[in-house]
């Protein structure tokens, strides 16, 4: 596949060392374990500002709440290897956003603000004084845009494979629209090649591979490209002002190392965390190692 789409999706799915903290390093990382499924309580369900039913559920007990926003394609199945670690110190809510999962599907606009007021509806309804919002790929722009709707609950945001490009101008439609031809003309097929020859390194365990690919499969496809198009537009010149709260970026070097020098000329108090070698679904692929750089993340928000 080629880099340029590499680039462009990896807001789809999509170190601290450069502020001075420590890194997880290799050596301190243990053998991989497969993502284990935690017993999840029944959904409840908040109303979005355009009526569409969102599903959440909630576990465990503690400040702040930690609230975990899925990306593209996907539901809140992706954080079931971060349940039970989070939930031993903190409330932990996990919400499908419209359209994917549990939730409602009624929805005549697919943008990113949108998804923000499923966000700020779920949170409306968790009792914690402190919110930490943690979103993978899509679930970061849609976190930066709830941000100004959660208000002064908002104790910090954590990127999951996310803000690669903070930094850039958005892309033209015309670059736009070459990027998205793929997915209007056969969206199982591109999605299918996006997720085994983008998401993954071609070490990756397959059955991971295979259960991401379908769980994105289940989106319906004029859903998918009309969500893919609007995290594409997204301009984090115009977003960034309105939010006020610290922001952790946990990242992968797939596709290229982090640009940490741009990411920090646009946002210069931003925290960077890189898993170097992990995949696009650390949460899924690699969640020891991911869980425990979660928890430094929310440690240094927390402390903030």
């Amino acid at each position: 596949m080629k880099r340029g789409w590499r680039v462009l999706l990896c807001l789809a799915a999509g170190g601290f060392a450069a502020c001075g903290a420590p890194h997880p390093a290799a050596t301190d990382v243990p053998a991989r374990a497969p993502a284990a499924s935690a017993p999840q309580p029944a959904p409840r369900f908040a109303t979005s500002a355009d009526g569409v039913r969102i599903a959440w559920r909630s576990v465990g007990h503690g400040e702040p709440a930690i609230v975990l926003v899925h990306g593209w394609a996907a539901d809140s199945s992706i954080w079931r290897a971060q349940l039970e670690v989070l939930a031993t110190r903190f409330s932990v809510v996990t919400l499908d956003l419209a359209g994917q999962g549990a939730s409602g599907g009624n929805r005549q606009s697919w943008t990113l603000p949108n998804f923000a007021q499923d966000v700020a509806a779920v949170v409306a309804g968790v009792p914690n004084a402190q919110v930490i919002l943690v979103g993978h790929g899509l679930g970061g722009p849609v976190a930066l845009q709830a941000a100004p709707l959660i208000g002064a609950r908002l104790r910090g945001i954590i990127g999951v494979e996310t803000f690669r490009g903070l930094g850039q101008a958005p892309l033209l439609s015309s670059q736009l629209e070459q990027y998205l031809q793929p997915f209007r003309t056969d969206f199982g097929g591109a999605l299918h090649q996006y997720v085994t020859g983008t998401l993954f390194r071609p070490r990756a365990d397959p059955a991971v591979v295979r259960t991401v690919a379908d769980l994105m499969a289940q989106t319906a496809p004029e859903r998918g490209v009309a969500a893919l198009a609007e995290l594409n537009r997204f301009d984090y010149a115009t977003a960034l002002p309105a939010v006020k709260a610290p922001m952790v970026v946990i990242d992968s070097d797939l596709g290229g190392a982090v640009d940490e020098a741009r990411l920090h000329r646009a946002m210069a108090q931003l925290r960077i965390i890189t898993l170097s070698g992990a995949d696009s679904f650390p949460m899924l692929d690699d969640a020891r190692r991911f869980n425990r750089a979660l928890l430094l993340a929310i440690d240094s928000l927390a402390a903030h």
